[in-house]
């Protein structure tokens, strides 16, 4: 995206915003916004944006830098991270807990599989050591609850704090 960005340059000093999507064809605004931000806002600064500012709007223009030189005959542009929103946040997250609930089950079902019959305070502590993130016990308590509801394993009819496994 940065060479195709560039390359609009030669048949023009000033580009704008608007004018560079145009000829691009990109249907991601956030992927445009990112690369015009690098080019004009990092620490290689190949084209200038105005009005200058952190963030790419519709209305701006940009210009290609004639001051601009490098000692090196390759460079290195860096892509800027633009921030995430709220939406792409929560998305992100609920993947995170959806990955590690299976990531829980899995060592629940692993180390009862090995043991067989297994007190609860056990479980958890070898759970506990196995996974690589911290987790509650509520969470723990949930997983275990629904490993019995999936029939994976069963409370013991002598002792509710004693868990079987189900092969």
């Amino acid at each position: 995206d940065l060479a195709l960005v560039l390359l609009l340059f030669n048949d023009a000093d000033e580009l704008s915003y608007e004018a560079i999507k145009e000829q691009l064809g990109l249907k991601d605004e956030r992927e445009l916004q990112r690369t015009l931000l690098s080019l004009s806002a990092g620490k290689v600064r190949v084209l200038l944006k105005s009005p200058k500012g952190p963030e790419v709007s519709p209305s701006d223009v940009f210009s290609y830098n004639a001051a601009f030189s490098n000692p090196l005959f390759r460079i290195k542009v860096n892509n800027i991270q633009l921030k995430e929103t709220q939406e792409e946040n929560a998305k992100t997250n609920a993947e995170v807990v959806q990955e590690r609930q299976h990531a829980i089950d899995a060592a629940i079902v692993r180390v009862m599989k090995m043991r067989k019959t297994l007190a609860h305070k056990l479980l958890v502590q070898e759970v506990m050591t196995q996974l690589r993130f911290q987790l509650t016990n509520a969470d723990l308590k949930r997983r275990i609850d629904n490993l019995i509801e999936r029939e994976f394993l069963e409370r013991s009819s002598s002792d509710s704090q004693v868990y079987n496994y189900l092969a």
